[in-house]
């Protein structure tokens, strides 16, 4: 699936919008994801914080766990936008890649709000090793 100029925005955008609906009482670091999948759905995702901040969960987990959850596993990601109004960068966390990596195509890119802007990745340059199926053998 070609990422058109058109297609990144509508990532970025939905990313963004997603951030206002995070639930970040005690952070305040409202993050919103979306994730392009290879059929051309895009489903966002927001984070949910809890008192007990073990059990708060990022956007990019919410994000594919409510695409598995709503179309299966079959589903692969072609892209992810991650969004976080603040001046710093905001990449998924090491533990949302890892998630993220047994559904991520080899040529994922990644956008993240880095500012006003976005800047971009590929999932391997994040995650470059991850623990996967293989080492369950």
């Amino acid at each position: 699936m070609p990422l058109d100029a058109p297609l990144i925005e509508t990532l970025t955008a939905t990313a963004t919008e997603a951030a206002a609906r995070a639930y970040a009482p005690y952070s305040r670091f409202q993050v919103g994801a979306a994730l392009l999948f290879d059929d051309g759905a895009i489903v966002a995702g927001a984070n949910v914080e809890n008192a007990s901040y073990g059990l708060s969960c990022c956007a990019e987990r919410n994000a594919l766990f409510r695409a598995i959850s709503e179309q299966g596993p079959s589903r692969r990601i072609a892209a992810v936008a991650v969004f976080h109004d603040g001046a710093e960068a905001c990449p998924p966390c090491g533990a949302c890649l890892q998630v993220m990596s047994e559904f991520a195509i080899e040529s994922c890119v990644v956008f993240f709000s880095h500012g006003s802007e976005f800047r971009s990745a590929l999932f391997d340059e994040l995650l470059p090793v991850r623990f996967n199926k293989a080492q369950l053998e």
